[in-house]
């Protein structure tokens, strides 16, 4: 019988075991009457609960029964006294009868107990509350008999409550746990078997171990909460001699004993379970690494015609890498799942789980391997077509520049040019040098592409690939040719124009240079020597210069030569044709005048010096016969015509005038002459003094004789 089934009637207190004990260690069975009427099948029921819960060792040293009958009548004192002898007349050793001090002293003689003890089983004495000590140690009793044993009916209840929860509990979470635990040791492990209902137990097994802890605590206790005397606290009877503390104990070990069991049960299950879903998802990923995902790769080989279409190739592989990333994140977690199996699993599970793992790892790093072969290619050829879009765009820009029309200013400009022509070649070259190396490394990896489909090797077809690639890098080759041989035609125009150029700023340097020596001439060029010597080494000197103009006429005459032969060669009006020719003629007849006319006169002032000298040097020698007087007629003749001639300009073919040297220079050379007139003018007056004086003489002398 449970406490809960009759826990109203507990509650009225119509019976309890108060804990204490008789002289002969039995437990004393208190009945306390109360003025109202006590029903006897609740009181029954009370005294048939009671009574089951000492042990069969403390039932064999009998009960004492007190019956409180201070406040209730006779007849029911009585009534409950014979109802002893039907619940309980082996049990019970003595009944004492507490009677009121005044109210039943008559009717003693009309019932005596002790004359029934045969037909009743047990002794039945009268006895006052204050007499009661003489059978029971004060101790023992409760305070409303004078006893100091404290006794709280509701706090028993509680426990009472409390330890049947737990006993009932622990009694079946006990069988269930063993029925269970039998069950999994009977049986094979069936990794199809589904966890079910009856592999929970009904109750948590930690809450009802933790509800056990806690009861021992209190039953460990010196009578429940160990009261001492004066304590005050209450205390319940599941004592040591009621068997609650080692039945508690005895359940608790038992259930710890098949919790634990039932734990390895729920980790080798749980195990199982873990190892099976683990293998479920490890087949998951590797079938679809080697079946979809393989298959999305195998699918897409194209490198594309275009950096736009290689772009587009590349977002498509990015939402294929983005597909197997989740894929690769559930390998993430599996291969950590499995490392901590690996670290705490049991021997005969290391080989299944290195045998998963490395499956999961070969098929991930593989499938991995492709995807980064093939980004690589894409990325490769989308360098590759982005260098050929760049040298497609700088050859355009080159054909543009060699099909334009050469307008150049000067031969500066036309260098300029061609330098810029060689530079865009020069990058062309070494753009297409990239696109070649470029080109042969997306060969290489294109060559060696394979696909992984289910286990095995599919080489995939390039040919389509590696022909496109060759044909760009053959088509870019014969376009860069095509242009280079451009440059060199373009390179060679540009040359003769350079030359052109060239010629005709030579051609106007020539004239330059023979104005130049023109003006030096007139300008310069105006001493006629003071004697005979000199003017002949300034005429010397005179020819070597007009042999430097002639040079200098000549060299410009065959630039304009060239000039004609370029243009007609550039297919170009004749651009000499203009002013520069008419002048370097023009500057070369007027230096061929002047040239004459210093010639003329340094041949003039040459046969005047020579001849004044010979005046001067003869008249010396032949003072004494006489000279000719005709030289000196002739030479001043002739230093009249020079002194003439200084004073005439230059006249140009065109009628230009010049002057030689300033006004001062000419002065000077014709106070020169006149200076050397003035001598042989001084000495042919001697001479003739000297012809008159002999003349005299010879007078005088014939005279005489």
């Amino acid at each position: 019988m449970e406490a809960t089934t009759i826990l109203p009637t507990l509650k009225k207190k119509l019976a309890f075991l108060s804990g204490g004990k008789d002289r002969r260690s039995g437990l004393i069975l208190t009945i306390p009457l109360c003025t109202e009427q006590t029903s006897m099948e609740e009181l029954s029921s009370t005294l048939d609960y009671l009574l089951g819960i000492p042990s069969e060792k403390c039932k064999a040293r009998g009960f004492t029964v007190i019956v409180d009958g201070r406040k209730s009548q006779w007849n029911i004192v009585k009534t409950v006294v014979l109802m002893l002898q039907n619940v309980i007349p082996a049990e019970v050793s003595l009944v004492c009868v507490v009677k009121p001090d005044e109210f039943w002293d008559k009717k003693v003689t009309h019932f005596c107990f002790w004359k029934e003890k045969d037909r009743l089983g047990f002794e039945v004495i009268l006895v006052s509350a204050n007499k009661l000590t003489r059978y029971i140690e004060p101790c023992q009793l409760t305070d409303e008999f004078g006893g100091t044993l404290v006794y709280d009916h509701m706090d028993w209840l509680n426990k009472r409550l409390v330890f049947e929860k737990f006993t009932k509990e622990s009694t079946s979470l006990l069988d269930e746990l063993t029925v269970i635990n039998e069950n999994e040791k009977g049986s094979q492990p069936d990794k199809d078997r589904p966890p079910d209902c009856s592999f929970l137990p009904s109750f948590d097994p930690e809450t009802v171990l933790q509800s056990g802890h806690e009861l021992l605590s209190e039953l460990q206790q010196r009578r429940f909460n160990g009261s001492e005397a004066g304590t005050g606290t209450a205390w319940s009877p599941m004592d040591d001699e009621l068997l609650a503390q080692p039945q508690v104990m005895k359940l608790l070990d038992s259930l710890r004993e098949q919790y634990t069991k039932y734990q390895e049960v729920c980790r080798q299950r749980s195990k199982r379970s873990q190892l099976d879903e683990i293998h479920t998802k490890v087949m998951q990923v590797v079938n679809w690494l080697e079946g979809p995902g393989t298959e999305q790769l195998r699918t897409q080989w194209g490198i594309g015609d275009s950096i736009r279409a290689s772009q587009a190739l590349q977002q498509k592989h990015e939402e294929i890498e983005s597909q197997h990333s989740e894929w690769f994140a559930v390998y993430v977690e599996l291969n950590q799942q499995i490392a901590a199996l690996l670290t705490a699993g049991d021997e005969e599970d290391l080989v299944d789980l290195k045998g998963l793992q490395q499956q999961l790892s070969d098929v991930c790093y593989r499938q991995a391997s492709q995807l980064e072969s093939r980004q690589n290619v894409l990325q490769s050829a989308h360098d590759f077509h982005g260098t050929a879009q760049d040298l497609s765009q700088q050859l355009d820009g080159l054909l543009g520049m060699l099909c334009a029309d050469i307008a150049p200013a000067d031969g500066a400009a036309i260098q300029q040019t061609l330098k810029h022509l060689e530079e865009k070649l020069k990058t062309v070259e070494g753009t297409l040098q990239v696109l070649r190396e470029k080109g042969q490394v997306l060969l290489d990896q294109i060559s060696t592409q394979t696909a992984w489909s289910y286990g095995k090797d599919v080489t995939i077809e390039n040919k389509e690939n590696i022909d496109h690639i060759n044909g760009v890098m053959e088509d870019m080759q014969l376009r860069k040719q095509r242009c280079e041989d451009m440059v060199d035609v373009r390179r060679l125009k540009m040359l003769q124009m350079v030359q052109l150029f060239k010629c005709e700023e030579d051609a106007v340097q020539a004239v330059e240079w023979l104005g130049e020596l023109l003006d030096a001439l007139l300008k310069t060029h105006v001493r006629l020597g003071d004697d005979a010597q000199e003017s002949k080494i300034l005429l010397e000197k005179h020819k070597k210069f007009v042999d430097v103009a002639q040079s200098t006429y000549d060299y410009g005459r065959q630039l304009l030569q060239a000039t004609v032969v370029l243009c007609q060669s550039l297919r170009c009006a004749t651009r000499s044709s203009g002013d520069t020719l008419p002048r370097l003629n023009r500057v070369w007849k007027q230096f061929s005048v002047t040239s004459e006319e210093r010639v003329h006169r340094l041949d003039m002032a040459s046969t005047f010096h020579t001849a004044a000298e010979k005046v001067l040097k003869e008249g010396s020698e032949q003072s004494e016969v006489g000279m000719d007087f005709e030289a000196y007629g002739e030479t001043e003749a002739v230093g009249r015509t020079l002194l003439d001639r200084l004073t005439v300009p230059v006249v140009f073919p065109d009628g230009s005038e010049q002057y030689f040297g300033t006004p001062s220079d000419m002065a000077a050379s014709a106070k020169h002459i006149r200076d050397r007139m003035k001598l042989v003018e001084v000495k042919r007056m001697q001479q003739e003094e000297a012809d008159q004086q002999q003349e005299e003489e010879a007078e005088t002398v014939s005279e005489d004789s």
